[in-house]
């Protein structure tokens, strides 16, 4: 099964494109999800951009750090 990671932003976050330019020079497949406009995406994650969850559980927000990313990525990796 492979890792699942989420990245949640919002148009204009700009501590949002950081954290898209740290996955994307990682060669991390990931999904994005917009929040801006959904109440219900806004109320849970907008204090917290960018949000970064790895199957299903919080792995980082405000900052990714790439160290923290590949160490947690292969973490998830083992058996």
């Amino acid at each position: 099964m492979s890792t699942r990671v989420v990245l949640y932003a919002a148009q204009g976050c700009h501590l949002c494109e950081r954290a898209r330019q740290v996955l994307d020079e990682e060669g991390v497949s990931y999904r994005e999800v917009d929040i801006t406009g959904d109440a219900t995406l806004e109320a849970r994650y907008r204090e917290w951009l960018p949000v970064v969850e790895i199957d299903g559980e919080r792995a980082f927000v405000y900052h990714v750090q790439a160290e923290g990313l590949r160490r947690k990525l292969a973490s998830q990796s083992r058996p």
